[in-house]
């Protein structure tokens, strides 16, 4: 997994009036938990969490300190301001390379699913999956490949299971499925033999059996 480097100061004081004035600076008070001792309080710049924050992807962060101290973390927690969207704290977690973490991971499907080609639609049930592993093993993103979903079909969460971490959902979770829609075109024999009936819901079965009665005519 890719990491991003925030480089901030220790602060000296953590009080209503001086948080207030390191937001002023354009600065954002953190707090950086499961060190050994009390939570470290830092700040940094705000435009150093741009590609952490504003972004789809998961990052594991390096923070490094001006005193020299450094830690690998990730996000935990974070607060917007409610008008101006504003990062007003930011909650971070210490990690370490020999203790697994969990993370939210972004899935991205590769291919064209075939039900897709004969005019259904692809409809998420998941964007994110919730997984553990050690940091080294986490990856960017979690692929899962549609080609083989044909209308009716389903992708769960063990289609893209790994040795690098384990899955935290129940296997039946869903992430993804194929679904009728109204510029559907006929199957073809072998599509509709490998489609199991109880997979595809009452109101699709219809709308299949009326396109094919209008072949007929």
């Amino acid at each position: 997994m890719k990491s991003i480097t925030i480089n901030g100061s220790k602060r000296e004081s953590v009080g209503k009036k001086a948080t207030k004035a390191l937001r002023n600076a354009g600065q954002v008070p953190c707090v950086l938990y499961g060190v050994e001792g009390d939570p470290l309080h830092f700040a940094a710049e705000e435009i150093a969490f741009k590609d952490l924050v504003y972004t789809p992807d998961v990052h594991t962060v390096k923070i490094k300190l001006k005193d020299g101290s450094s830690y690998d973390a990730i996000l935990q927690d974070i607060q917007f301001h409610p008008v101006s969207d504003a990062i007003l704290h930011i909650d971070f977690y210490q990690i370490f390379d020999d203790k697994p973490i969990t993370m939210e991971i972004p899935v991205h499907t590769e291919g064209v699913a075939r039900g897709v080609k004969n005019g259904g639609v692809l409809r998420y049930n998941l964007r994110r999956l919730k997984v553990r592993g050690l940091p080294g093993d986490l990856p960017d993103y979690i692929v899962a490949d549609v080609t083989k979903l044909k209308i009716g079909q389903k992708l769960y969460v063990t289609g893209v299971a790994s040795d690098d971490y384990v899955i935290q959902h129940p296997d039946n979770t869903v992430i993804c499925q194929v679904r009728t829609s109204r510029n559907i075109v006929a199957l073809d024999d072998e599509d509709e033999d490998e489609v199991a009936a109880d997979e595809v819901p009452a109101t699709e079965t219809d709308d299949v059996a009326a396109v094919k009665g209008g072949e007929d005519n």
